[in-house]
């Protein structure tokens, strides 16, 4: 079984740094010579890391973060021969409609993944920095001095990285207006941003520290399972009052009677820490996931 699990230092990444220390995987950007910018191969190692730390129980938490001496945590796309960047080849015989956000592919792997995420934001960032670096995130920490901004109607094109879908979910419509109407730079405190962040941190080298703390400290006391059921809930909760409450009765029924259920019960009276043995690929329910996945993938009309 052992011989099964992903060995992050050998997946050959070019562009991040993958490693597993007990429970948890921490993803390093690596390109702090071009400061950290976005690239198409960032694409898919990204994608590939979050896939394999979402399949693999050893796995409870996942910190994505840069070197804090690094010039920016993400500057964006390295606009400075074009937006070609942004452009994959076999979408471009096809044409506009065959194309696929980088940056969207990113951030739905990241809110597909079933472990707690947990951006640890210790530069400036712009750009898809902001964005799928940023947002599909359970958790975000930050350095007070980063410099943030969505930059994209002062570039003339819309924000992208699924961030209209999930920035007014985050912070509200109003709120995410005056970020994405604007192109402003903001810091961390700003009362347009503040609300997004978990925790501000003083300087650059506080940020992985306090992410990786409070990382160990879930990754010790909260259900594997309980995680995926409630990330699940919170990301397709129903389209009303009524379906939400049939979904989340059925989740409580089948968790409850887990055994990780019965040891959060035993823990609690008996005044101890609990230990959770349940796993997503050993104890999860057929009925999990409960929701249709929207299959994004263009199919190849062209040779």
């Amino acid at each position: 079984m052992t011989s099964n699990l992903p060995d992050y230092g050998a997946q050959a990444f070019k562009e991040i740094i993958v490693t597993l220390d007990g429970s948890i995987v921490t993803i390093l950007l690596d390109r702090a010579k071009y400061r950290n910018t976005y690239n198409q191969a960032i694409v898919k190692e990204l994608i590939h890391a979050f896939e394999l730390c979402d399949k693999d129980d050893r796995v409870r938490v996942v910190i994505m973060t840069a070197e804090p001496t690094a010039p920016a945590y993400c500057s964006g796309a390295d606009i400075s021969n074009g937006w070609n960047v942004l452009w994959e080849e076999h979408a471009e015989k096809e044409g506009e409609h065959a194309h696929r956000d980088g940056g969207g592919t990113i951030s739905i792997a990241i809110m597909r993944c079933r472990k707690i995420t947990i951006a640890a934001i210790n530069g400036h960032a712009a750009g898809v920095g902001m964005t799928a670096f940023h947002l599909p995130f359970d958790f975000r920490f930050v350095w007070a001095g980063a410099k943030l901004t969505f930059p994209f109607v002062r570039r003339g094109i819309n924000p992208e990285a699924t961030s209209t879908y999930l920035l007014p979910r985050l912070i509200g419509h109003s709120k995410a207006n005056s970020l994405l109407l604007t192109g402003a730079t903001v810091s961390p405190d700003s009362p347009y941003i503040s609300e997004l962040y978990h925790q501000i941190l003083p300087t650059r080298e506080d940020v992985y520290p306090a992410a990786k703390a409070f990382a160990e400290e879930l990754a010790a006391n909260t259900s594997q399972m309980a995680v995926a059921y409630t990330k699940g809930l919170l990301q397709h909760p129903g389209d009303s009052i009524e379906e939400n409450h049939l979904l989340d009765s059925r989740a409580i029924k089948l968790l409850a009677s887990s055994e990780d259920g019965a040891e959060g019960v035993r823990s609690f009276k008996e005044r101890r820490l609990p230990k959770f043995t349940g796993t997503l690929s050993k104890n999860s329910s057929p009925w999990y996931p409960w929701w249709r996945r929207l299959d994004i993938a263009h199919r190849k009309a062209k040779l």
